[in-house]
């Protein structure tokens, strides 16, 4: 495979997690928790760097996408340890603008958020989580990416 077909896979790749994960979200009501949010990021970035080699060729894209690849790999591996209870995750939480909110809709927004803990698995297959897959898909997205990084 020539480095353009390694990044068109690898770009692919990170935007079928992505655009998986908002399925997973709009299509399947399963409400991200915070650092779920984190690890998409680093494929959007990913995405955008792998168009960037696509389209105009530049060949430092593949390190960076490579990197933001294994962004979120790490993320994912420290969300599912954080879901097997092997180490403490954030304890902070987090919310949309609230200025222009009037104390009733303030009241409102908070009593019909949906409580989404980082430390609970929402969905597995095979008992690896979600945040686990993303983890391993991401590592091979790394080796893909690095892949095409050598080939010139």
């Amino acid at each position: 495979m020539t480095s353009r077909h390694l990044a068109l896979l690898a770009t692919g790749g990170s935007l079928a997690l992505l655009l998986g994960a908002l399925a997973f979200q709009h299509v399947g009501g399963l409400a991200p928790c915070k650092m779920c949010i984190w690890q998409r990021w680093p494929h959007a970035a990913a995405v955008l760097l792998g168009a960037v080699f696509l389209l105009a060729g530049w060949r430092p894209a593949l390190l960076m996408a490579a990197l933001a690849a294994l962004v979120t790999a790490g993320i994912g591996a420290f969300h599912a340890g954080v879901e097997q209870g092997w180490w403490e995750g954030p304890t902070t939480c987090t919310s949309g603008p609230v200025g222009n909110l009037s104390a009733e809709e303030l009241m409102d927004q908070i009593l019909t958020a949906p409580l989404v803990r980082c430390d609970e698995i929402a969905w597995s297959l095979a008992g690896i989580s979600m945040a686990g897959w993303n983890a391993i898909l991401s590592m091979v997205l790394v080796i893909v990416w690095l892949m095409a990084a050598r080939r010139g």
